[in-house]
């Protein structure tokens, strides 16, 4: 037996979904979105480290959870305004709030209130940017989902 197959005694890895998104059971705090990102597979993984320690960064009070198969950041008492996931050629952070930043992210949602960046094997293009969309969006009111 390998790593990860069941043998007794070992961990178990999460399965990848479509696109190589994990498979992560829903989850608050810090510990479920850790293992997520863990479970990226790749040169995601170090998009989602670095996207997660630019949030702790950016939003020191930041509020984590896993739901849908997806890590959410949020504002306690103001609700989430960032998440993430993983597709085959980018990992995609959904801005929930992102129509009402200045200027909003770059890609378009059927969601009214939601923009998208996606971030590609050769990371992010603008930092300040994104760093800043996390800077406004965790200062709105954002998503009361869950």
């Amino acid at each position: 037996m390998s790593a990860g197959d069941g043998a007794p005694g070992e961990a178990q890895q999460p399965r990848l979904l479509s696109g190589g998104n994990p498979q992560i059971p829903k989850g608050d705090g810090e510990a479920p979105v850790r293992a997520y990102i863990a479970a990226m597979p790749d040169w995601k993984r170090a998009v989602g480290e670095h996207l997660d320690a630019l949030v702790a960064e950016v939003v020191p009070e930041v509020r984590r959870a896993v739901r849908w198969n997806s890590p959410f950041w949020g504002v306690e008492g103001a609700g989430w305004f960032l998440s993430a996931h993983c597709f085959t050629r980018y990992v995609k952070v959904t801005f929930l709030n992102g129509a009402h930043l200045d200027p909003p992210p770059p890609e378009p949602s059927k969601d009214p209130d939601t923009r998208y960046l996606h971030i590609g094997e050769d990371g992010v293009a603008d930092e300040d940017a994104l760093r800043e969309w996390i800077r406004q969006a965790a200062a709105r009111p954002g998503w009361a989902g869950f």
